[in-house]
């Protein structure tokens, strides 16, 4: 800019200069007379410059003159100052790196989805022995998300997996490779409904926005108590209060149940979970104790029930002798009562199992574990709620499960609906500890039902 105002101001100067000019090539110096006549044969001077304009250097670099020219009273603004200097080179875009990212489908293996990624063998191998420090490559699911990060010239950068309950575990790469793992804090909501069963308790969840989950472990804790489909005519009230692990609004896991009161009229049953993870509840009538029931795998699914069916894998129908809770692989599996270890070790198509005797007529059979504890042995005492071992998928088994039998007198009979069980955990139960149990889950259901009807209030307000 100071350029360009230079050379104005040096072309004005150079007219005036060729104005002044006479055929004699002198100039009058003489004032403009005053008359109209007299001015208009005027003529200006000579305009007196600092010094000679064939003395002024140029500085090439900057293609400006190197001189301060504020002399000539032109103006010069300071933005000229940000021009680019001539013979810079021009800036470069730095090269992106390329994100490869996709989810796990059915029977895909992290190999398969690394080679879909571009990734040469040996970047492969590298990657999964990186993140199988932090991670069992093996309980990899359909959902679970893949994202392989490399520079342009096709060097890896970082494999990233993102897992279970909000889990990420990030392998850097470039030199050592480095492993991240970010375990997120979810929050726990609390939430409580209450509703009229009108047709099924499968219904009435669904129709209160209840996970219909629920019903299974209702109908599973109430067996041999209550028969949901005989005993169920209508009109009974159902209060559940269950919590949930959240995070970024997505629920993180299974919810589960804190307390539930079904209202039969004639009677009113209660059931109340201990907040300590074991998976046992005590079931209340009228507010007396029924029984106790210990859950083998907490927030597990019922996916076959006992009696005859089509074997899924041998393909003929035959007797299922127990009940399967389908689970992911090193889920917890506990004790349902209390009792002696009477074995542990492989049994078969059980795979590895573990046996625990309750009295002289009755047995329990956890199958199909991945693993147990150490120092567990025959002899042993273990209590209701007592880790036994983990969900696995040994002996003759689709996918990861417990297979939970019980046996009276050697004979299998539906663990759902075993009376001799119930006896087995009943003597446990110390009426003075339960009362008060009772009482603190109904005084949480209470204010759990004020606070979500007043939020309904200020919704509709």
């Amino acid at each position: 800019m100071r350029l360009k105002y230079w050379a104005a101001g040096l072309a004005m100067t150079g007219g005036a200069i060729t104005m002044a000019m006479v055929p004699t090539g002198r100039a009058k110096s003489e004032p403009a007379a005053p008359g109209p006549a007299e001015a208009a044969l005027w003529m200006a001077g000579p305009v007196a410059f600092p010094e000679q304009l064939d003395a002024v250097a140029f500085d090439t670099a900057l293609a400006v003159p190197s001189r301060d020219f504020d002399t000539l009273s032109l103006a010069f603004p300071t933005e000229a100052q940000a021009l680019p200097i001539a013979g810079n080179p021009p800036l470069r875009a730095v090269p992106q790196p390329i994100i490869w990212s996709r989810e796990i489908a059915s029977g895909e293996t992290l190999d398969a989805l690394l080679t879909q990624a571009g990734l040469a063998k040996a970047d492969r191998v590298e990657a999964a022995l990186a993140l199988g420090v932090e991670y069992d490559l093996r309980r990899l699911r359909p959902g679970y998300g893949v994202t392989v990060t490399t520079a342009p010239s096709g060097i890896l950068r970082s494999v990233l997996l993102d897992v279970e309950d909000g889990m990420r575990i990030e392998a850097i790469f470039g030199g050592q490779p480095e492993i991240r793992v970010v375990t997120p804090e979810p929050e726990t909501a609390t939430l409580v409904r209450e509703v009229q069963i009108t047709s099924s308790l499968f219904a009435a969840l669904d129709e209160a926005r209840i996970p219909e989950r629920f019903a299974v472990d209702l109908a599973q804790i109430l067996a041999g108590t209550l028969d949901f489909r005989r005993d169920l005519s209508g009109g009974e009230t159902l209060q559940i209060l269950w919590r949930e692990a959240r995070l970024d609004d997505e629920i993180i896991g299974q919810p589960e149940i804190t307390f539930a009161a079904l209202d039969l009229g004639m009677g009113r049953y209660e059931i109340v979970w201990p907040e300590d993870g074991t998976g046992s509840a005590t079931i209340y009538l009228d507010g007396e104790v029924v029984r106790v029931f210990a859950q083998p795998v907490a927030g597990s699914r019922l996916s076959s029930v006992f009696g005859r069916r089509k074997h899924p894998i041998y393909g003929n129908v035959r007797m299922h002798t127990g009940v399967d809770f389908a689970a992911p692989r090193g889920t917890p599996v506990r004790a349902t009562a209390p009792g002696r270890i009477a074995f542990t070790g492989r049994r078969g198509g059980y795979g590895r199992v573990v046996e625990i005797a309750h009295g002289t007529e009755t047995m329990t059979r956890y199958a199909h574990l991945s693993a147990v504890p150490d120092g567990l042995a025959k002899g042993q005492r273990v209590s209701a709620g007592d880790m036994i071992g983990q969900v696995g998928a040994t002996g003759t088994a689709t996918g990861p499960n417990l297979h939970y039998e019980v046996r009276v007198d050697g004979r299998p009979t539906d663990p759902l609906s075993n009376g001799r069980l119930a006896e087995a955990i009943e003597h446990e139960t110390q009426d003075g500890a339960s009362l008060k149990q009772l009482i603190e889950a109904r005084a949480r259901l209470k204010d759990a039902l004020s606070s979500d009807f007043a939020s309904s209030i200020r919704e509709r307000l």
